[in-house]
């Protein structure tokens, strides 16, 4: 299954790089770059909520926060 899961995600990798440098073909990379990182910062933080495993959130040291 994890297989499966690893293919997908690099599909997906790669059709949002390019549909994103169709969509925004005039503006910096840069910020192209923060704009798509932001959209998976959010994705990501709601995939922890769903699954519940937010409440983990207070178990993590201090060192592992760090790394």
């Amino acid at each position: 299954m994890w297989l499966l899961f690893a293919a997908l995600s690099a599909l997906f990798a790669g059709a949002s790089s390019i549909l994103a440098k169709i969509g925004i073909s005039d503006t910096d990379s840069n910020l192209c770059t923060a704009l798509r990182t932001a959209v998976v910062l959010i994705f990501s933080w709601i995939m922890v909520f769903i699954t519940g495993e937010a409440t983990e959130l207070s178990s993590i040291d201090g060192r592992t926060l760090i790394f």
